[in-house]
């Protein structure tokens, strides 16, 4: 393959044979033809890419919108030096510095380069190529070709809501030992321990058995209780495609799936999760432990919304038939009135007799920003019209859903994820589990 500066001396040669007649024409194009076979020459004088040791070194696994490197690895096996490019296929959504490096490699020597990444999308991303090009000794003319070098990156979720799920879990814990704090509903109702009567105790703890033996006042304490079960029902439909402050709803509910797992872990109870759209996609068992929450990231970090209406009554069933203690069933999914009243109301009977149902989905702040602009142009009125039909419509569908017995969050963006914990929190406290 010619380089620019051969491609371009042989233009120009071309150029003056057509406009110049008679012998220095013909000079000119012997000219031409000696410059092409001496490029032709350079271009077998390089090697073959396929001769030098090229690698890639991708860092495995990153956290969306984090700092990462890709590197790349080029080592010449011949005495002389080379001058040697590369490009690689880096996904536009990895934001990558620059996908190219180029350089002379000495003789048995080894070039190294690399390029800061940035992920903006969370996935699977498949690499196979680079395509390496080595130019002649003359620099004429270069050997290019595309090399498979296979590697795999991953990127999963950032977990935006970590801190707010390390706060519930301490303030839980101190609730557990016998703080009392102004917002706690009590110690729970798994029984702990005996011991002597304070004079914050409630009255009703009072043990009058341990009392008469002792013959002093002992209360029961309790606890709340633990290895319950806590099942997030993940919604990878249509309706999750719909992108909110920036990004598909999709995740905003892996990020609260990440909450619970972590709160509900946290605090000794087991969390599982089950994402479906007409079919289930990922299962992850219900587990406990710190090791859950990777489990749980792991299965979820290329999920990727289906454009087809999710199956409710299918992705119940199934998980009905895998899991029969009773627990508490958390559906993450849009309160969008058409697809609840069509899909969701009718299949919400299966899971309703026999659990604790908390139906959750992310509010669009732009709907309610558009019903309060103000304004009197048509595209205005129109819109803000819109807008107030939905809403209306959502808070219909909000009260049916509470009228079925389900308990419904509907929460704006960064505010679904500590909503639904703190929905947890409540009912393991009142011992609906």
């Amino acid at each position: 393959m010619p380089t620019r500066r051969a491609a371009l001396v042989a233009a120009l040669a071309s150029a003056v044979v057509l406009v110049v007649p008679g012998p220095i024409g013909r000079n000119l194009l012997v000219v031409n033809l000696v410059l092409v076979a001496v490029a032709l020459l350079d271009a077998l004088a390089a090697p073959s890419p396929a001769q030098l040791d090229v690698r890639r070194t991708l860092p495995g696994a990153v956290t969306l919108d984090r700092p990462a490197e890709v590197a790349w690895t080029v080592r010449n096996p011949r005495r002389g030096s080379l001058r040697v490019a590369l490009a690689d296929e880096l996904a536009p959504s990895l934001r990558a510095d620059t996908r190219r490096a180029a350089a002379r490699i000495p003789g048995h020597g080894t070039l190294q380069a690399s390029t800061p990444i940035r992920p903006a999308r969370r996935g699977r991303f498949v690499v196979r190529e680079l395509v390496v090009r080595v130019e002649g000794p003359l620099g004429l003319a270069a050997r290019q070709a595309a090399l498979s070098v296979p590697g795999v990156l991953r990127v999963y979720p950032s977990f935006r809501s970590k801190d707010e799920a390390e706060l519930r879990i301490r303030k839980a814990r101190i609730l557990e030992v016998g703080l009392r704090s102004a917002q706690g509903r009590g110690g729970g109702t798994e029984f702990d321990q005996l011991r002597e009567y304070n004079v914050d105790d409630e009255f009703r703890r009072m043990d009058w058995s341990a009392t008469a033996r002792a013959g002093r006042p002992i209360v029961r304490t309790y606890r709340a209780e633990r290895n319950q079960t806590v099942l997030v029902l993940l919604d990878n439909g249509r309706v999750m495609a719909g992108r909110v402050d920036g990004v598909p709803r999709v995740e905003h509910a892996v990020d609260a799936v990440m909450m619970m797992t972590a709160v509900a872990t946290g605090l000794g109870d087991r969390c599982g999760v089950v994402a479906f759209d007409r079919e289930v996609r990922a299962a992850v068992p219900p587990g406990s432990g710190r090791a859950q929450l990777g489990r749980v990231v792991e299965a979820l970090y290329d999920l990727e919304p289906v454009l087809a209406e999710s199956d409710y009554a299918g992705a119940f069933s199934e998980t009905l038939a895998r899991f029969r203690r009773r627990t508490m069933l958390v559906v993450l999914t849009d309160l969008v009135a058409p697809a609840v009243d069509e899909w969701l109301v009718p299949a919400l009977p299966l899971i309703l007799r026999e659990h604790v149902v908390v139906v959750a989905g992310v509010s669009d702040p732009d709907v309610a920003r558009w019903s309060e602009a103000p304004g009197d142009e048509p595209t205005t009125v129109y819109r803000r019209a819109a807008a107030l039909s939905a809403l209306e419509a959502r808070r219909r569908t909000v009260i049916r859903l509470r009228g079925l017995g389900a308990t419904v969050i509907d929460a704006r963006p960064g505010r679904l994820a500590p909503a639904l914990a703190d929905t947890y929190l409540r009912v393991k406290a009142t011992g609906r589990l």
